[in-house]
């Protein structure tokens, strides 16, 4: 039998289909119950090659988002929101979601979402605790304060959602006094002597992957290029591609 020469293998590899490049991800983004700075919010999905996305934004004092008939269509749920009240629909689509195995970021001030919604914490690894009336009271024991720098340690350098970033630092607003899971995997933490000390998390719930990042309050973080990767990490690894 005659064997291939180097010049017949190079003549049969250019007649190979071009290898075509993955879907991009589907993304929803939920927003409503707190305040922020659109336009650089916006961009930080914008700038992200690997998705595309739509906001979905709650209407009035009900996480609406949650009833969308598309939902189950997206890859990745991403919560910016504050919300307090959803809908016994609602519920069915979030259980939906995580039986389904669509992936989950929780993001910032989401961390102090549904305070009566027992199950919520469970889910999501933690809670931002908030009492009756005194929605944002700041104490000794609990509360936040803006444009802090905040020293940050990796965690855990093998995880895929913090893969090639090494410690740095952000200005960024910090949260204490909120409770973290024990069943979490802790990623991201600080030495700043008021915060809380995980900064972010992963952990598995029903069949979907979701990571919790207490950073990114305004465009100070969002512009931070070792924020964006985790990010956009984050949201990688949560669709389990």
């Amino acid at each position: 039998m005659k064997r291939p020469t180097f010049l017949s293998l190079l003549v049969a590899a250019t007649w190979l289909p071009a290898q075509t490049p993955p879907p991009k991800l589907r993304v929803l983004v939920m927003t409503g119950g707190h305040g922020f700075d659109r336009l650089p919010f916006l961009a930080l999905f914008m700038g992200n090659p690997a998705i595309e996305f739509t906001e979905a934004v709650h209407e009035g004092k009900t996480a609406t988002a949650w009833e969308r008939k598309d939902l189950l269509t997206y890859d990745v749920i991403v919560l910016y929101d504050m919300m307090q009240t959803i809908s016994e629909a609602g519920l069915k689509q979030f259980a939906a979601v995580r039986a389904k195995g669509i992936g989950l970021v929780v993001w910032h001030h989401a961390l102090a979402s549904y305070q009566k919604w027992a199950e919520y914490e469970t889910i999501i690894g933690g809670r931002y605790p908030e009492a009756d009336g005194q929605a944002g009271k700041v104490t000794e024991t609990k509360g936040y304060q803006h444009d802090v720098e905040i020293p940050v340690t990796i965690l855990d350098a093998k995880h895929p959602v913090v893969d090639g970033i090494e410690n740095f630092t952000i200005k960024d607003e910090i949260y204490w006094g909120f409770r973290v899971g024990t069943e979490v995997t802790p990623l991201l933490g600080t030495t700043q002597e008021k915060s809380g000390k995980v900064l972010a998390w992963a952990k598995t719930t029903g069949k979907s992957k979701l990571v919790y990042l207490q950073l990114g309050h305004g465009p100070t973080a969002w512009t931070n290029e070792n924020f964006r990767k985790i990010l956009a990490q984050a949201i990688t690894w949560v669709a389990q591609r």
